[in-house]
């Protein structure tokens, strides 16, 4: 259902008064914000090329020296180093290693493995990381987080609070949105959250072609905004000429850049087809520009993202975020189309997704503060009891 015009203007007039608001620079510039276009990115550890580190004594035995020059000769910018489990810190990573890599010219980012169970715990430790040197901190969260909508608000909240707004933050989650109805992708990726999407594209795992996974993964995650930095798969010996496929087709779909799990796993071979200089064309290949089609019925995080940006601009109630995608859902997004002279079909498809994405910023959802009370729908919506379709990352 439409709202009534005067709340629609009351709600477009505060986002107005926001970004009026917004922090300036000390020259009086507004801050830049995080790009939105999946495929666009500043300067940051995620542009270029990256290898993942789960045990450093396991890569190059261990030597920082040893690892930098590696790396520095394969063409690698960033090492993602993990540093935490959970609420457990580990000893491997410390702010000596971290200055040792970054003195030889690396990018140094920390990973976490978050579970869910200790929230505010698992924040403590991606905090640590960041005050140990880690130019940025990527949160690994997977099955365990599916549901855990409250617990993921908790985890980003407390470590943004620790980290800063402007400290780099990314999401590895899985790469296929729609086999995951339950995952808090709108919480780990939504307003004050992570500005970076690392998707685990491991397409062997996964059982499909690189094309069809790196299109796939495309299509279901650029409905975030963030920009895209896939991760490749090194383990279980994938061919040489997928994994070239896999860095010609991040080239021409434009993403950001492109990391590797992982060092340990990568035969010698493997290395060099991830981190060759000259890479070719992706022949055959035409990005992707399609977006996921939502209609009556459906479910999920994409619904929950869906419904939270038709909540900012007037068409949907914010205290009805359910991630079920019924009658109101279906008559907002008419009264959308028909304000933006689109086909009032009731289907969100990509017109609809494009002029979405780029009128309205989505509305923070404050899951688990306390039932309906100011943006607060509960502790999840109703969709995160959905089980996952499949476990891809296999």
């Amino acid at each position: 259902m439409k709202l009534p015009t005067s709340t629609r203007s009351l709600a477009i007039a505060v986002a107005l008064l926001v970004a009026l608001l917004a922090p300036t620079s000390a020259a009086g510039a507004p801050q830049q914000q995080p790009p939105t276009d999946p495929t666009l990115a500043d300067a940051t550890p995620f542009r270029g090329d990256g290898m993942w580190i789960w045990y450093v004594s396991k890569a190059q035995g261990g030597s920082p020296a040893r690892i930098a020059a590696r790396a520095k000769s394969r063409g690698v910018d960033t090492v993602f180093i993990k540093s935490g489990d959970g609420t457990d810190n580990w000893s491997q990573f410390t702010p000596g290693l971290v200055a040792a890599l970054e003195q030889r010219g690396l990018h140094v980012c920390a990973w976490q493995y978050v579970y869910g169970s200790d929230p505010a715990g698992e924040a403590r430790v991606g905090a640590d990381a960041a005050d140990d040197g880690a130019d940025c901190l990527v949160i690994d969260a997977e099955s365990e987080y599916e549901g855990r909508y409250a617990q993921a608000r908790t985890y980003i909240t407390r470590l943004r609070a620790a980290v800063g707004d402007s400290y780099p933050l990314g999401l590895a989650g899985f790469p296929y949105v729609h086999y995951h109805p339950a995952y808090p992708y709108s919480v780990f990726l939504g307003p004050g959250a992570a500005e970076f999407n690392l998707p685990q594209v491991y397409w062997k795992a996964i059982g499909d072609s690189v094309d069809r996974a790196m299109t796939t993964t495309y299509t279901y995650n650029r409905v975030y905004g963030r920009p895209i930095s896939p991760i490749g798969q090194l383990y279980d010996s994938p061919r040489g000429r997928e994994v070239k496929r896999f860095r010609q087709l991040a080239k021409a779909s434009g993403f950001a850049g492109t990391s590797w799990w992982s060092w340990q796993h990568a035969s010698k071979s493997g290395f060099r087809a991830a981190t060759r200089r000259h890479i070719g064309h992706a022949r055959g290949f035409h990005a992707s520009h399609a977006y996921p089609t939502l209609e009556k019925g459906a479910e999920g995080d994409l619904v929950v993202w869906a419904q939270e940006h038709l909540a900012a601009g007037g068409y949907f109630d914010a205290q009805q975020v359910s991630g079920n995608y019924g009658i109101l859902t279906s008559r907002g997004v008419r009264e959308f189309q028909g304000d933006e002279g689109l086909s009032p079909t009731g289907v969100l498809d990509a017109p609809t997704w494009k002029g979405l994405l780029a009128k309205f910023d989505p509305i923070a959802v404050t899951w688990g503060a306390g039932g309906r009370a100011k943006t607060g729908v509960g502790d999840a919506p109703r969709s995160a009891r959905e089980p996952a379709r499949e476990n891809e990352l296999r």
